[in-house]
């Protein structure tokens, strides 16, 4: 679910006008999946731009409150959630703490850092939404230490079906700033691309479903 359809265009302009997210539809990108690509996300840009950082995390908090998850802590999931889920949690005055992707194999083996507590309301911050099996995973972690998962806000997401399903059998409420379908509208737009790429754009969010 988005947020707010106006926040979602501003939001996509931003992430296009610092190359957070790049579009190239000619010359494909390499994901580490090895999925060829005319799309790539790295969110982590964000982080450099002082003026989008505090929009996104003044936004992030609305998004919280507006929603009624009444957190008592966040949480972050390793990498790209964490220093947004710290900014967010800052704002608030609450707890944070992060999930990693897999416990540790040395010290304590923790894969949750920081501090929860049994039946704990938490949200949790992401970057990026792409199948949501990270992200999920991250969910999971946190429900079996006793945590009571609100839901998730992210930056982006592709809306791909079968993420969205995901969520829903999972029980975890997905609040975005922006979408695919909104990033593609906004780079037409500003003329980032033309009308044969949205199809070039189009077709490839249709084969990942």
């Amino acid at each position: 679910m988005i947020y707010n359809k106006d926040i979602a265009l501003i939001t996509a302009g931003q992430l296009l006008k610092i190359n957070a997210v790049k579009l190239s539809p000619r010359e494909l990108f390499t994901w580490a999946s090895g999925i060829q690509s005319p799309i790539y996300c790295d969110n982590r840009v964000t982080l450099s731009y002082p003026e989008i950082r505090t929009f996104i995390r003044q936004q992030f908090v609305k998004c919280i409150e507006e929603n009624g998850f009444q957190p008592e802590a966040i949480v972050g999931v390793a990498t790209g959630g964490i220093a947004q889920g710290a900014l967010v949690a800052q704002e608030l005055g609450l707890p944070f703490a992060y999930v990693r992707s897999s416990k540790k194999d040395h010290g304590l083996t923790n894969q949750i850092e920081g501090e929860v507590r049994d039946n704990q309301r938490v949200v949790v911050v992401e970057d990026l939404i792409s199948t949501g099996g990270s992200s999920l995973a991250a969910v999971q972690a946190l429900k079996a230490a006793g945590c009571h998962v609100k839901g998730m806000v992210a930056i982006f997401t592709y809306n791909l079906d079968r993420s969205e399903k995901s969520f829903t059998e999972a029980e975890c409420p997905l609040v975005t700033l922006t979408d695919y379908d909104h990033l593609i509208s906004k780079a037409l737009e500003i003329g980032y691309i033309t009308d044969a790429d949205v199809a070039v754009l189009k077709a490839f969010k249709k084969s990942l479903n």
